[in-house]
């Protein structure tokens, strides 16, 4: 189906395209990257806070859940931090 719209904005878009890699071309200056620190020690609470309201269940020797729980041994799961 033939949609003009479409086509003027492609024409568009690739034209902006072409024109970004002139010498001369607006340029956005980079961002600092700061703020690192508090987004570290966010994740970190954020992930805290996720364990006392849900712990992540382990395997009583250790491993990743998936494969405890596909294990047929029978081996019983443990909430992380239980024993």
């Amino acid at each position: 189906m033939f949609d003009p719209m479409a086509m003027i904005t492609a024409g568009e878009v690739t034209r902006n395209h072409v024109l970004s890699a002139r010498p001369g071309a607006p340029t956005v200056p980079e961002r600092s990257r700061s703020g690192g620190a508090l987004r570290r020690r966010t994740g970190g609470a954020l992930r805290r806070l996720a364990d006392r309201i849900e712990p992540r269940l382990t395997r009583a020797g250790g491993g990743s859940p998936e494969r405890a729980a596909a294990h047929p041994s029978g081996r019983r799961l443990t909430r992380a931090g239980c024993g």
